[in-house]
């Protein structure tokens, strides 16, 4: 079980594609069409065998467009969690009431949404690729654009919560991993964690934080520089959201 897509929200995909390209050293991998039934468009992008995914309205009224609107701009959207079987992750959101607002079961993956305001945090997808490696939403030759001379996975993964204690337990039988609740509420999958931290206001909780696996600091800090980003000395603010190079 792992930690393997972050989704943001923008207004703009492409200047926010063109930040986190020119930041964090990667790029496109691929467009996917079949997001325009949502009525939105969207680019991903691999960061090693992980992936970072921005989404953009196309339509008007849109769950897209009103999360936006709800959080107040360009935000973490969803989170995506490999599991080793989805049958399993479905029955255990049945038990506890969680509502599944998309699935699809594919010879290559099987995936499913859940609705946030069953689960607090985020937008959970949980996904089941065949085989482990593969991802079909990065599109059919990803791997020939993987870049790793910035960043090289994905590590965490941090949520505001209008209640962490309880949104953390909800991802906890969902997922069928225990919290560690050491300083914070923590997941720790078996590569990634999923943390739940207070300060959301009521009904907007969301991702605020995402850390990066870095080879060094120097060239994104750099590049977030000259494209005018806010950053500190490990970290840079893109579509509403702190990556830190950890």
């Amino acid at each position: 079980m792992r930690l393997r897509q972050i989704a943001f929200a923008a207004q703009d995909r492409d200047t926010v594609v063109a930040d986190l390209c020119a930041v964090l050293g990667i790029e496109v991998s691929f467009n996917d069409p079949g997001v325009a039934a949502f009525g939105l468009c969207n680019a991903v992008m691999p960061i090693g065998d992980a992936f970072l995914e921005v989404v953009s309205p196309t339509e008007a009224d849109t769950a897209g467009g009103r999360y936006l609107k709800r959080r107040g701009g360009d935000c973490g959207y969803m989170v995506m969690v490999q599991v080793e079987d989805t049958a399993a992750a479905r029955d255990r959101a049945a038990a506890q009431g969680a509502r599944v607002v998309w699935s699809i079961d594919l010879d290559d993956i099987s995936g499913t949404h859940f609705h946030p305001r069953d689960l607090g945090g985020a937008l959970l997808s949980v996904d089941t690729p065949r085989p482990p490696a593969a991802w079909r939403w990065a599109g059919p030759e990803w791997e020939t654009h993987v870049r790793r001379a910035v960043v090289s996975g994905l590590a965490a993964v941090d949520m505001a919560c209008e209640d962490p204690a309880a949104t953390a337990a909800r991802w906890a039988s969902l997922l069928g991993h225990p919290v560690r609740s050491e300083g914070a509420h923590e997941i720790a999958l078996d590569s990634g964690r999923l943390r739940f931290l207070p300060g959301a206001a009521p009904g907007n909780d969301g991702v605020v934080a995402v850390d990066l696996h870095a080879v060094g600091r120097a060239a994104p800090l750099a590049a977030a520089a000259a494209r005018g980003l806010a950053h500190g000395a490990d970290w840079v603010r893109i579509c509403g959201t702190t990556l830190r190079f950890v």
